[in-house]
């Protein structure tokens, strides 16, 4: 890395320049003719778990059929679309080492200042001499510290427009781990409104944030709404057996687990292509187990902003709570319950099977937790899903939990959109602007506590899997919220023409 970026030193800049110049002299008449047919999605972060610029990627290929590079980290793979279509051209960048605990807190304020200056360089090697010219770069954000700086330089010296995709604010971020209060969090801020203020156009997720931006940082931003693209769909029964039958080592017979999962599918191998928790296939026939679990998913990046703490605290209450309601015991053995459920008995509680996907820091943390929570009817798996099989699970789901709050209070989490796309519906933390997505009692429900949403699960659950009229209910509303809109129409209707626009005017 150190080889890569020698020569990007200060003193160097004026090689750089002189170098972008020559580069582009043979195409300046084409330049000035709009007709370089390019544009350059950037991404400080792992690609893989950023679907709304992959999305982005994807319909400037396919609706504006320009040629796209994306500059980004890798780490997990981009979708089957992505990587297979050939007008998308991916340049992966050496990600940043993450701090080794080893080291002596001296040194920590070298490495925060350190890690933005590699990066900064790093950009700027790669938008500079490893792609060709764009018409535009369309940047994510956050982060914005060095990423919005990088861009602006890059794309001055390139005569390329300058499009910021707003997310949420990183000001807010990093407020979230040094404290609101902290200077570095003013001087990023200033950064981060200084040069967002200098983009040709601006792309914003909810009109919560258009009209924050508007109003007190002075940028005009289009909304442009995540909606599912047409890969997030209802899972067919057929395809949801063949990922269980995928799944059936990880849900069956994990590794040192024992619960009311492990122990009721004793007769499950786990390579079995015949019978999962869930379904049973009779010759060409799959059908569904009458008293299989509820399927509860959530997706999580393992983060301080999602307290993973209040669906713990639920899931606990519910087991309490479905125990209390069917006047047993506290003293009533488990395992007499987990051996009248392998014989077909259905309560009018159903257990309950949490599949929490996602990666991030505070995932082992909580993994200990669950290992320590003594539970009869509540089971849960953590995984990390291909992009091709998240849909598939959350198309075979019964209900999606979003533990999102944002930094910001003005964005919306694109899990819940996936989850609508594939007509799940969902239970999600109430915060100021969640009410632009999830409509209540139409297609999902808000919660504050965790003792709420142990309430909703009861509610939604009850005569699980075929008398449970408010669950199919919201399953109806996630189902016409996601057929209402996709991705593809989304940005026809509001990105294509502010990125027209402003490739055009640019060019000028």
């Amino acid at each position: 890395m150190i080889t890569t970026q020698a020569p990007l030193l200060p003193s160097s800049f004026r090689l750089i320049n002189q170098k972008i110049r020559k580069f582009s002299k043979g195409n300046k008449e084409e330049e000035k003719m709009g007709k370089r047919g390019r544009a350059c999605v950037v991404v400080l972060g792992d690609l893989g778990r950023s679907p709304r610029m992959q999305y982005h990627a994807l319909s400037l290929a396919r609706q504006a059929s320009l040629e796209v590079d994306i500059v980004a980290y890798g780490g997990s793979e981009p979708h089957s679309a992505v990587i297979q279509n050939e007008s998308i051209h991916i340049h992966t960048m050496i990600q940043w080492p993450k701090s080794s605990h080893s080291l002596p807190k001296i040194l920590y304020p070298i490495m925060l200042l350190l890690k933005p200056i590699i990066q900064f360089l790093m950009l700027i090697w790669f938008l500079c001499f490893k792609v060709p010219p764009p018409d535009t770069f369309i940047v994510q954000n956050p982060p914005s510290v060095p990423t919005l700086v990088a861009v602006k330089w890059v794309s001055s010296l390139r005569r390329s427009a300058f499009i910021v995709d707003w997310h949420n604010f990183g000001y807010t971020l990093l407020g979230l781990s040094v404290g609101r209060s902290s200077p570095f969090v003013k001087i990023y801020h200033w950064f981060e409104k200084r040069y967002g203020q200098m983009a040709n156009g601006s792309l914003c997720v909810t009109r919560a944030m258009q009209h924050e931006l508007a109003q007190n940082w002075g940028i005009k931003a289009t909304v442009l709404y995540d909606q599912p693209p047409e890969f997030f769909c209802p899972t067919l029964l057929q395809e949801k057996h063949k990922l269980f039958c995928r799944l059936n080592r990880d849900i069956c017979h994990p590794l040192g687990v024992r619960d009311c999962v492990t122990t009721t599918t004793t007769g499950i191998g786990a390579d079995d292509q015949n019978e999962t928790l869930f379904t049973t296939q009779v010759g060409f026939d799959v059908l569904l187990k009458p008293n299989r679990p509820a399927l509860v998913v959530s997706s999580t990046s393992w983060t301080p902003d999602e307290d993973f703490g209040i669906l713990l605290e639920a899931a606990v209450m519910y087991d309490r709570r479905v125990a209390a309601l069917l006047d047993e015991n506290d003293s009533t053995d488990e395992g007499v319950i987990w051996q009248e459920i392998s014989g077909g008995k259905q309560y009018l509680y159903p257990r309950l099977l949490f599949i929490i996907t996602g990666k991030g820091p505070e995932k082992e943390k909580y993994e200990e937790k669950i290992k320590r929570l003594n539970l009869k009817r509540v089971a849960f798996r953590t995984m990390w899903l291909s992009a091709e099989d998240y849909p598939l699970l959350l198309g075979s789901a019964d209900l999606g939990v979003c533990l999102h709050t944002s930094s910001s209070g003005l964005d919306l989490p694109m899990k819940v959109v996936d989850m609508f796309g594939c007509g799940l519906p969902v239970c999600a933390v109430s915060y100021s602007c969640i009410e632009e997505l999830v409509k209540v009692e139409k297609n999902g429900l808000l919660f504050s506590s965790s003792s709420e949403l142990a309430d909703e699960l009861l509610m939604l659950f009850r005569g699980f899997p075929d008398e449970c009229d408010a669950l199919k209910s919201l399953k109806n509303g996630a189902l016409e919220t996601g057929s209402s809109a996709r991705w593809a129409t989304e940005w026809e209707e509001h990105a294509k023409p502010l990125i027209s626009e402003v490739i055009s005017r640019n060019l000028k």
